[in-house]
């Protein structure tokens, strides 16, 4: 499997870049119960028909689109919930190139796994330096729930 910004972030959490079919096939061989995806149906490699693959071979599949240039607190909660819900599944999250996902991945972690800020944000600068939008999304995520970058 070559799927783009692979990240294994625990035994029972992988996140990526967009899979393909064939990759479905091998993330459902390798145990994962479930698929949330946060791209666009638009994006460039985006399946059209992924959640009847993965549904297909006996995975949960979540979409959750997230505009890129528009992220908002709405999605992250949405997310939020889907991660809980799934605590005791093995997910696997993706979007197109693993920029959104590793950022709310990192919020995630620090608001609901009470993960420390530098752990948090190493996992995420494997993936990318999240640019001005995504930035100041996470700043305001965080100080919402009372949190810092630090």
């Amino acid at each position: 499997m070559d799927v783009r910004n692979f990240l294994q972030l625990s035994e029972c959490i992988a996140t990526s870049g967009q899979p393909t079919e064939h990759d479905f096939a091998t993330i459902a061989d390798f145990g994962y119960t479930a698929v949330i995806n946060l791209a666009m149906s638009s994006s460039v490699h985006a399946l059209r028909e992924e959640g009847d693959i993965v549904s297909d071979l006996g995975m949960t599949y979540a979409h959750l689109p997230v505009p890129f240039d528009r992220p908002t607190a709405q999605h992250f909660t949405l997310f939020a919930s889907l991660m809980q819900e799934l605590s005791q599944a093995k997910v696997w999250v993706h979007c197109a190139l693993n920029m959104r996902v590793s950022a709310f991945m990192y919020l995630y972690n620090r608001i609901y796994r009470h993960q420390r800020a530098d752990e948090a944000a190493a996992m995420l600068h494997r993936v990318w330096q999240p640019d001005p939008v995504w930035s100041s999304f996470i700043t305001e995520t965080l100080n919402t729930h009372g949190l810092s970058n630090v």
